[in-house]
């Protein structure tokens, strides 16, 4: 991951063996979510991010469906925590993001997924959960890593330790 490190920051990763899975993964981690949680999302089209972010509103109770926000950049939805899903890709600097309020202080109340987080490099804070998604060696598999920051994001990242 190009990234800061931090200090005792919490790694780990897994093989998702399905899109159900990777969904389920996101789902442990929408329920064990908490106000002023960021998830980083990186990776190629097609590895898995929107699945993943599905899953985060799952188990945040988000009633509304949600799809990649790549035409209005930030999505909110309504659940048990109000989650903002963001979708980086057509920006063409971080300061874009900045400019457009996509990262304020009204997400610290809610959860904040981004996808494509390595557009902002530089700009997101070292406190969050970073997740890197890569095509696994079969159309299906999904390698997931990810980089805990603080402890909130550290006990999120309990919940990706299981198989």
């Amino acid at each position: 991951m190009e990234r800061t490190t931090v200090p005792d920051a919490r790694r780990g990763s897994l093989v998702s063996a399905s899109s159900q899975h990777t969904h389920a993964l996101g789902r442990a981690i929408g329920r064990a979510a908490v106000p002023g949680t960021l998830l980083a999302l990186r990776g190629p089209l097609g590895a898995g991010k929107t699945q993943l972010a599905k899953g985060v509103a799952a188990g945040l109770d988000v009633p509304t469906v949600v799809n990649s926000p790549t035409f209005v950049l930030m999505n909110e939805h309504v659940g048990r925590l109000r989650l903002y899903h963001v979708d980086a890709y057509r920006l063409g600097d971080p300061e874009e993001a900045v400019a457009a309020g996509l990262l304020d202080e009204r997400e610290l109340e809610g959860v904040t997924v981004v996808e494509w987080a390595d557009r902002l490099d530089g700009w997101l804070p070292l406190d969050r959960l970073e997740i890197a998604l890569a095509p696994g060696s079969r159309a299906s598999e999904r390698l997931i890593r990810w980089e805990a920051g603080g402890p909130i994001h550290a006990r999120l990242a309990d919940v990706l330790d299981w198989p």
